[in-house]
């Protein structure tokens, strides 16, 4: 569902997301393709682009944290060789 949020309205789907000055960054790009949209339409899909590329890498990031403390926590898998 952010992701869907992230494309649509992509300084929302960051702010949601926890990453406020990607928001901020996201708005500033927001108006800078705007304006250069008038040449080159294709801009108008960066800040999309840019929000989804960010939420993922934030989950992403989760995801390896996750992982990290619960081998901290229960030790590796079983049948790990170093």
């Amino acid at each position: 569902m952010i992701y869907i949020l992230a494309a649509l309205l992509p300084p929302l789907g960051l702010l949601l997301n926890g990453q406020p000055f990607s928001a901020i960054l996201n708005l500033v790009l927001i108006v800078i393709c705007v304006i250069l949209a008038l040449f080159f339409p294709v801009l108008l899909l960066v800040p999309s682009a840019h929000a989804l590329i960010a939420v993922h890498m934030k989950r992403e990031d989760r995801r390896h944290r996750e992982v990290v403390e619960a081998i901290r926590q229960h030790g590796p898998p079983p049948g790990y060789q170093r």
